[in-house]
């Protein structure tokens, strides 16, 4: 018989959306434009040509949303505020409208017994902010400032969990060097300079959270990979030690006060023939300004092959795990692998190399198309499957003593999946788009019963 896993009495159990992906209203009550605003409506940037104009339609829809939440026996619900709705111009002029929305979603949230954490940046900068250069200009930073401070006063008599930023390895690279992401840039010097400014503007927000909600916890969420050699040559190692520099050490090294990796500046050095002037001397200290917890976003893992090397060894058989529909790439897919194991070798590692003081799981989840059958249920199988082997993974980790508060699934709600638009759901709810009729999946009913009873039989 399986071991029935408990979990803290205290741990938090919850959900996670982002603005862009399911307000719509995209240009109602004074909001302004936002870089996916424009970008969704240049062709052929989203694979089937959709854009988040309604998405879910939360904006006018959020009263039956709470009440959903409330039904799964949700504790708390992580979201972002739109920064174009707040200010339409990024900086200055602040929208009442926008605040308001947020306001009376928070009322409702706590009304409903379910606790809001706010992540102010998911993606959506003003468009004003990027044609003045975006975040690879200071500048940006500085803004984000005088944003993280006008919705902090507004809410944070009510908001007491707070992160600063969400995946910043997606707001820069994947955003300004890949040209996946808005504004879908391909300059690598600018992923670079935007990543900076990124953290310098967490690191500077920080204190002025606190200033303006005092008993409040605030943090940042970074997205992380489980990266593995392809093989065992040294080629393959070197690649991933790179790839792991990159996308992994290059944010969290910062963040707790070491710098930017040595090799992973030595990596960009190039890029920067008059030197990396933008990193100014007191930068660091300001980015390693110390945090109540450290969010965790973990979906997959990475093998790696330096495919230019000449004397790589064989590649490693590795075994044949199961994927989801969600795939790496626009045009060129490659599946996402059902990992486990990597995330509990990744809150492992983060807690044993860099002691954060407490950590949220703050997106986990996966993709499967599976729709309604004859009878009307949602039969997802594979995405209950996923979240019941992941938390039991997280389980285990915390077993080693990795201070793991509280696990928000990605997502609520099927929604508006960025550059490939609406052909992924990632939503523990079906979303019928035509009627936005919200119905629960098996995955949501099975849940709430794991948060009714605070734990999970695992796998047999």
């Amino acid at each position: 018989m399986s071991t029935f896993l408990s979990f803290p009495e205290d741990f938090v159990w919850g959900v996670a959306t982002s603005s862009y992906q399911i307000e719509g209203a995209w240009n109602e009550d004074g909001k302004g434009e936002s870089i996916w605003d424009r970008y969704s409506h240049t062709p052929g940037k989203v694979i089937d040509g959709s854009t988040g104009d309604v998405a879910c339609d939360h904006y006018h829809r959020w009263p039956e949303d709470i009440a959903l939440m409330k039904s799964l026996g949700l504790e708390a619900y992580r979201f972002s505020l739109s920064w174009p709705r707040i200010l339409p111009e990024g900086r200055g002029r602040i929208n009442q409208a926008g605040l308001d929305f947020y306001s009376r979603l928070v009322d409702g949230l706590l009304a409903a017994g379910i606790t809001p954490f706010i992540t102010l940046y998911h993606w959506d900068l003003p468009q004003a902010l990027q044609d003045e250069g975006g975040w690879p200009e200071r500048r940006t930073a500085e803004a984000f400032v005088e944003y993280a401070d006008a919705a902090s006063r507004h809410l944070g008599d009510r908001v007491k969990n707070w992160i600063t930023h969400n995946e910043p390895w997606c707001a820069s690279v994947l955003s300004y060097a890949l040209g996946e992401h808005a504004p879908g840039m391909r300059d690598m010097a600018a992923a670079v300079r935007a990543s900076h400014h990124l953290l310098l503007s967490h690191g500077w927000a920080v204190p002025v959270i606190r200033a303006n909600s005092p008993d409040s916890e605030v943090g940042i969420t970074l997205n992380f990979e489980a990266t593995e050699p392809a093989s065992s040559s040294p080629a393959d190692t070197r690649r991933t030690r790179l790839e792991d520099g990159t996308y992994n050490r290059w944010f969290v090294s910062a963040l707790f006060g070491r710098h930017y990796p040595a090799d992973i500046v030595a990596h960009y050095e190039p890029l920067f023939p008059n030197g990396m002037d933008f990193i100014q001397p007191a930068d660091f200290e300001a980015i390693a300004a110390p945090t109540d917890f450290l969010g965790v976003n973990y979906y997959t893992r990475r093998i790696v092959r330096d495919e230019t090397a000449e004397d790589n060894a064989p590649q490693t058989l590795f075994p044949d795990l199961p994927k989801c529909d969600m795939h790496s790439g626009v045009w060129e897919p490659v599946y996402w692998e059902i990992y486990p194991q990597g995330l509990y070798n990744l809150l492992n590692r983060l807690y044993f190399e860099y002691g954060p003081k407490k950590i949220y799981i703050t997106e986990n989840g996966t993709s499967f198309l599976t729709g309604p059958d004859e009878n009307g249920r949602i039969r997802d199988t594979n995405r209950l499957n996923y979240l019941r082997d992941h938390f039991a993974a997280a389980h285990r980790a915390m077993q080693n003593g990795v201070p793991l508060a509280g696990y928000f699934v990605w997502s609520l709600m099927d929604n508006f999946e960025w550059a490939k638009g609406y052909q992924q759901r990632f939503g523990i709810v079906w979303v019928d788009y035509d009627t936005q009729q919200r119905t629960p999946k098996e995955s949501a009913l099975w849940y709430s019963q794991v948060i009714a009873d605070n734990g999970l039989v695992p796998a047999m």
